[in-house]
């Protein structure tokens, strides 16, 4: 906090100017009745730029997406009652996804206890699992609010700072009020916990190096460690593609990796695993951990043994200790593993090429996967909605780097991909932005987004992956031998769709049409949507 002098202004005013004092140019939102002056103020007096959604829960998926790419506390804003409850989900992904970020929202006036719009706002995101920050009196809102980013940081999670409406336009004394960011330097790690973890490290014959989202910043280290130990690296899902290019990398560990790579984990004897919480997908609910050791080093203490109970767990930042663990083993002469070179590592790395096949009416969707990963922009923003296709996309289609991913899947929703991507999309305009959704969840989702993304001009692809059906649905009900028409859907054509709603389209039924795409791709001068047409009962089945 500074010792600016005060200055007397209406409430909504100082707000938005607060939120200009975060450092925050951005702000994802649906005006209403208890916000409409805020967001105004922050457009038109103070020229930050408000990107206008036309669902509320879009506004907070868009801030998270925002503060993923940054690194910083995105915000949102939306008015009370049904403004707020419209963002149950996205807040329960955000928690989930332990997304930081700040939604100010709107209340009844505190007068008005008859309002229509009326509910107990706090008890509604308490269910959430995110933080409620209730603004105690118009004098002390400043506070209330910075109390709300530094909590978003602390706590890994969105806060909703809930702000009566009858406040907005009492005058206050504003003066700049930002509280300072308090970081934990970890050094290095002594005591019979650092010895037991180490003992495990030097004894192991066939370790694995695993490297969760908290364990990004981390690479270079990483990639040292498992040098000296002669190891393979891997990651979690969250973490895809943060070794890529590497010749010890054995690409995503647990349901997701290669056969090959599968077989290895199952041979190895410890993992070393940083920045990772271990759940079921990674370790294959518990199995790729029978028989062998376990370290798990994070900078998190709820990480630690929240699915999986560690032979020897650590609170460490992960570049640090990595380093660490490389000096001690130097010293004592352990030698390195060698079990890299018992594996093949391109196979490790790279799941086996799709066939090219040519089914009639439909494109086939693991060789599809395959050609886009070639013809979409290298440099892309990679975001994957919920459904049946996505772990084809992950496993067939690149990322940059961690902070260009998003997987969406916290909270096993379907529809959340598109909102997601336009607030990663704000955060760097200039990169393009690629979206791998179903047909249901653009439906539920993305189509009332894609106009918001022509809107605001970002360099968006959206590949739609129709099968005509809630696919995941679809095949459980034919495995058993039952009707499953209830699961198919006749949706509309979603190029003619794209382009009604400002942007481009395009419908690929066959081989022709998609090996015709690149030049599509490159030309592209607004939204593209990339609609694949897909046999639903030919789609391959989700990696669990």
């Amino acid at each position: 906090m500074t010792d600016a002098k005060f200055e007397p202004m209406e409430l909504h005013k100082a707000l938005a100017q607060s939120v200009k004092d975060h450092g925050l140019d951005v702000m994802f939102g649906l005006m209403g009745d208890a916000n409409l002056f805020l967001a105004n103020h922050f457009i038109q007096e103070l020229k930050g730029e408000f990107v206008p959604v036309a669902y509320e829960g879009s506004a907070v998926l868009g801030a998270m997406g925002y503060g993923h790419l940054t690194g910083r506390v995105g915000v949102a804003t939306v008015t009370h009652g049904p403004g707020l409850s419209n963002c149950m989900t996205a807040l329960i992904e955000g928690a989930r996804r332990q997304s930081p970020c700040v939604l100010i929202a709107g209340d009844t006036p505190v007068a008005d206890r008859n309002n229509v719009q009326g509910t107990d706002q706090r008890e509604l995101i308490k269910a959430t699992g995110a933080g409620f920050e209730q603004v105690r009196s118009p004098e002390l809102a400043l506070n209330d609010l910075a109390a709300a980013f530094h909590r978003a940081e602390a706590e890994k999670r969105p806060i909703v700072l809930n702000v009566p409406a009858d406040y907005m336009w009492a005058i206050v004394d504003y003066r700049p009020t930002v509280y300072p960011s308090f970081k934990t330097t970890l050094s290095a790690i002594s005591g019979n916990v650092f010895d037991e973890a180490l003992g495990i490290i030097a004894w192991a014959k066939r370790p694995i190096v695993l490297a969760g989202i908290g364990a990004k910043h981390a690479r270079r280290e990483l990639c040292k460690l498992a040098e000296r130990l002669d190891a393979p690296l891997a990651t979690t899902l969250k973490a895809k593609d943060l070794f890529d290019g590497h010749p010890n990398n054995m690409d995503i560990f647990g349901t997701l990796s290669t056969p090959d790579g599968y077989e290895a984990i199952s041979k190895s004897d410890c993992v070393i695993a940083f920045g990772a919480s271990l759940h079921n997908f990674t370790t294959d609910r518990g199995k790729l951990f029978d028989g062998k050791r376990v370290v798990q080093i994070s900078d998190d203490l709820l990480t630690l043994a929240r699915f999986h109970v560690p032979d020897a767990g650590i609170v460490a930042d992960s570049a640090i200790m990595a380093t660490q663990i490389i000096e001690l083993l130097d010293e004592a002469e352990i030698a390195p593993s060698g079990f890299i070179r018992e594996l093949s590592v391109t196979s490790l790395s790279k799941h086996a090429a799709a066939p090219k096949v040519d089914h009639a009416g439909y494109v086939d969707m693991a060789f599809a996967m395959q050609e886009l990963d070639r013809l979409l922009p290298q440099d892309r923003v990679l975001v994957t909605d919920g459904g049946r296709f996505m772990t084809e996309v992950w496993c067939r289609v690149r990322a940059t780097d961690p902070q260009s991913f998003i997987a969406g899947t916290d909270f096993g929703s379907i529809g959340l991909g598109l909102q997601t991507a336009i607030g990663m999309g704000m955060a760097q305009p200039k990169r393009p932005l690629c979206l791998f959704t179903g047909d249901g969840g653009f439906m539920m989702g993305g189509l009332n987004e894609f106009n918001t993304a022509v809107r605001v001009g970002l360099d968006l692809i959206v590949i739609v992956c129709n099968d005509g059906a809630y696919g995941a649905e679809h095949i459980q009900l034919k495995d058993k031998g039952l009707e499953a028409k209830a699961t198919e859907f006749e949706w509309p054509n979603f190029a003619q769709v794209a382009e009604t709603l400002g942007g481009e389209g395009v419908t690929v039924s066959d081989l022709n049409g998609l090996e015709g795409l690149g030049p599509v791709i490159e030309a592209r001068t607004k939204p593209l949507l990339i609609e694949l047409r897909l046999d639903p009962n030919a789609v391959p089945r989700m990696r669990k």
